[in-house]
């Protein structure tokens, strides 16, 4: 099988747990992620997301439709100040611990995985809106941190 990217969609930010989410939506479908899949993952993200710590409550979501009856949800949320804190859950994929091959049937996953390579680019483009926008300005903005997302596009090469 040859390696092909896939779309990424970039719905607007939400609100979850007093946390400010922005969310990522991966798949090869250009109608997007099925409406059943999206609403069982978001249904979840609360149990993947971590204590308040004194970090302005920022949050972004990969979630990921698989070619086969997998979908993923990654959730990283800044900790500490500027580390990302990781909570995965997968569905409709037994190899990951799922019950069954139902695509909204989602669980957390045990495994320390953080991500594939169709999951990976919204890190680099977080990392650095997270230093422009809260660590490098006198006065850290996180509104202008939640508006700034990767573009609709594919996953591949954006330089």
């Amino acid at each position: 099988m040859a390696f092909a990217e896939k779309l990424l969609f970039v719905p607007p930010p939400v609100e979850v747990g007093g946390r400010h989410v922005k969310r990522y939506h991966v798949t090869q479908d250009p109608a997007g992620i099925e409406p059943e899949v999206e609403k069982a993952a978001y249904a979840l993200l609360p149990d993947l997301l971590p204590e308040a710590d004194g970090t302005p409550p920022a949050t972004f979501v990969v979630l990921h439709r698989g070619g086969d009856s997998g979908a993923y949800l990654n959730a990283y949320s800044w900790v500490w100040d500027n580390v990302l804190h990781f909570g995965g859950a997968a569905a409709g994929q037994p190899v990951l611990g799922c019950p069954d091959t139902d695509p909204t049937h989602f669980v957390r996953t045990a495994k320390p995985w953080i991500g594939c390579v169709w999951e990976l680019p919204p890190i680099l483009h977080e990392r650095d809106a997270w230093v422009r926008h809260m660590l490098a300005p006198e006065t850290p903005d996180l509104d202008a941190y939640v508006l700034d997302s990767l573009p609709t596009g594919t996953t591949g090469d954006r330089a």
